[in-house]
């Protein structure tokens, strides 16, 4: 199978959500593994929930909210300018070691992000980065429809202008994967971790270590 697009999910697959957490114990000393891991359970959680009520909130806002009650579970004083400069950093998060090379090592390949990460999230991301020339970007955002929703997909491939089996997509998250692969899509998980796939009545096409490992 010779693919046409590879699509990458951005946060937790090719950046690391959790390299916030210095930062957050700058600020907040000895907790920063705590704040940063309720940050993101918060953040999934909150936009599944936001997608299945059908009321879409850009995702810049349901990440703001997930801090709140992040810091606020924590119990640690919450403070407007700490906020904005924890938010700040999801524009500098760190990318996984292997990213800056996918270009040199796949000059043949189109790559493309697809995040329910807004634009003005993922831009200034990927400029930090030096990244803007080695990924097109796509956000649910201009679709006002978040992943894992089958018509998060098809907005996707639409945009792409390939069919369902010329795309190979990865993510590290298993309900992106599952939402891929149930519109048609070939998917690879990343798991970086070496976790066992969650019993989800639906198997990624390929499970790789990291993104060294790149399907044909």
């Amino acid at each position: 199978m010779s693919y046409k697009a590879y699509v990458f999910d951005a946060y937790g697959t090719l950046f690391d959500v959790h390299s916030v957490m210095e930062r957050i114990h700058e600020h907040y000393p000895d907790k920063g593994s705590t704040i940063s891991q309720q940050w993101r359970d918060r953040q999934i959680h909150y936009f599944l929930v936001r997608q299945l009520i059908n009321g879409y909130k850009p995702f810049s806002e349901i990440t703001r909210w997930a801090l709140l009650d992040a810091l606020s579970i924590s119990e640690v004083e919450i403070k407007s300018e700490i906020v904005d400069d924890l938010m700040k950093q999801y524009e500098k998060l760190q990318p996984y070691s292997e990213v800056s090379h996918l270009s040199e090592q796949h000059p043949d390949k189109k790559f493309t992000i697809f995040s329910n990460g807004t634009r003005s999230m993922l831009e200034p991301l990927l400029e930090h980065n030096q990244l803007e020339e080695t990924f097109d970007l796509l956000s649910a955002d201009d679709a006002q429809v978040y992943k894992p929703h089958p018509d998060a997909y098809h907005f996707a491939q639409k945009e792409l202008e390939y069919d369902k089996d010329e795309i190979l997509f990865f993510s590290s998250n298993p309900w992106d994967i599952t939402g891929a692969a149930s519109y048609g899509f070939h998917t690879a998980w990343v798991n970086r971790k070496e976790q066992k796939w969650p019993e989800l009545g639906v198997e990624p096409t390929y499970i790789i270590q990291d993104l060294n490992e790149i399907p044909e």
